[in-house]
């Protein structure tokens, strides 16, 4: 599980040389240069989990990788240019509530406990 808070800021240049050289000599972590860019601009994307969230992702084994990090923070996007503050965003198999404004998650669901509750103090709702 990576929950991090991502603000820092992104050198590309240095992405890209460091994307060549582990494609040229297939070395490291194996992880190759698209992998790498998607991963740095999550990381520039400011996503952030409150504590509660990240509790409640740890406990229900709900884990987000980088392209889940990517798809949460599209979704954040999608719906601050709609004028959204309070926001649901439904995965596969889980829920998020996000504060838009803050680019947090601020709880977290995964489907089995979805299906018992309400969702309340949301605006919109984005289905990823």
């Amino acid at each position: 599980m990576k929950i991090n808070n991502y603000q820092r800021p992104v050198d590309l240049l240095a992405i890209a040389q460091r994307g060549k050289a582990a494609t040229e000599t297939q070395k490291g972590n194996g992880e190759s240069f698209r992998e790498m860019f998607s991963r740095e601009l999550a990381e520039q994307r400011s996503v952030v989990f409150s504590r509660h969230a990240s509790q409640r992702l740890f406990s229900r084994g709900l884990e987000l990788t980088d392209d889940r990090l990517n798809r949460i923070a599209d979704a954040m996007d999608k719906a601050a240019q709609k004028g959204s503050k309070e926001t649901l965003i439904l995965t596969d198999d889980a829920a998020l509530v996000v504060s838009v404004e803050n680019r947090t998650v601020v709880t977290a669901f995964d489907r089995e406990n979805l299906r018992e509750g309400i969702i309340t103090s949301i605006d919109s709702a984005v289905i990823i």
